[in-house]
């Protein structure tokens, strides 16, 4: 089979051909029909997340058929379509596992990180992990799902009932959790990079009622924030643009390093928080809410050998939505 493959962090990908992997145990193969290319891979191939396996295959936004079933597995079968996405593997024996925490297993094991993902012709994954898709989404517009998405209603989940939103950093999650906020009767306000009119007009194309720059403020207080991009220091602006109890939720699973700020913009039972990784039940219930809303994603496709130029556009900006990748 082909695969994008990432030897050294710092490196592009190469194109190659390796042997397709076979299923173990409750592990399945899939035949990889979309990948969504996510700000994640950004920072492994960075350094910014350390210790990948290598050499590696990106990718954990994975929509994929089953094609062959390991001698353990029994709850898909073949022919089915599912989801992959980034958590690809817990313990179930620590505290964490025990206690409904699935998503901080020291033990885990994630899709395109600890595990080969889906820049791929073919991949394999546990069973366990795998997320159903609901047929009212096509496999392109799946694929942003299965990590923007889901990263995005746990960030949701994590205001409450929050009903002025702010969603710092617009792009693949923000434009599908704003979504569900609109279907829930919220208000967003988007901020996005200054001077980047663009973003600001497909942020008010999704529904929200105001967009402008991160270093301005929203016309009224905000409930609460959720932070998507990977800069510290829009968690001192979020925390200054939100009401005293509102609650400032960073989104990501990097960011740079959060600069000093006065305790007065904490002050007021002010929270800030993070969200790790997502667990088998945020998959299901989001699943069922998109299909609900129903979610229109915004994808742009590149083939599996256009991963580095893909990638490159991501860095840049330079995408609004998701891109995907379609390896056949």
């Amino acid at each position: 089979m082909r695969a994008m493959i990432l030897d050294q962090p710092g490196q592009a990908l190469s194109l190659r051909d390796i042997p397709t992997p076979e299923p173990r145990g409750r592990q399945v193969q899939l035949q990889v029909l979309a990948c969504a290319v996510c700000r994640t891979d950004l920072h492994v191939i960075d350094s910014e997340l350390p210790n990948p396996k290598l050499p590696l295959i990106l990718g954990h936004e994975i929509v994929g058929r089953v094609t062959r079933l390991g001698q353990e597995a029994s709850h898909l079968v073949v022919g089915q379509r599912v989801g992959v996405p980034w958590l690809g593997w817990t313990c179930g024996e620590c505290f964490y596992c025990r206690s409904g925490q699935e998503n901080l297993c020291p033990n885990a094991r994630f899709t395109g990180y600890t595990l080969d993902g889906g820049y791929a012709e073919f991949t394999v994954a546990d069973e366990r992990y795998c997320v159903p898709i609901p047929e009212l989404f096509s496999d392109v517009d799946a694929a942003p799902l299965l990590c923007a998405g889901l990263i995005g209603y746990r960030s949701l989940a994590r205001t409450g009932d929050a009903r002025r939103l702010g969603i710092y950093g617009f792009g693949a999650a923000a434009h599908i959790v704003t979504q569900v906020a609109v279907h829930q009767g919220r208000s967003v306000c988007a901020f996005t990079r200054p001077g980047d009119g663009e973003a600001q007009r497909f942020a008010k194309a999704q529904g929200a009622i105001w967009a402008g720059s991160s270093d301005e403020r929203p016309p009224e207080e905000l409930d609460a924030a959720i932070i998507f991009a990977p800069v510290g220091a829009l968690v001192p602006a979020a925390l200054a643009a939100v009401r005293k109890g509102g609650a400032v939720v960073c989104g990501g699973i990097h960011m740079s390093d959060i600069p000093s700020f006065p305790y007065e913009l904490l002050w007021g039972e002010r929270t800030l928080s993070s969200v790790a990784n997502l667990t088998r039940q945020d998959g299901a219930e989001f699943m069922r809410i998109a299909e609900q809303v129903p979610v229109k994603t915004t994808t742009q496709q590149f083939s599996l050998a256009q991963a580095n130029d893909a990638l490159q556009q991501l860095r840049r900006g330079k995408l609004h939505g998701a891109a995907v990748l379609k390896p056949r």
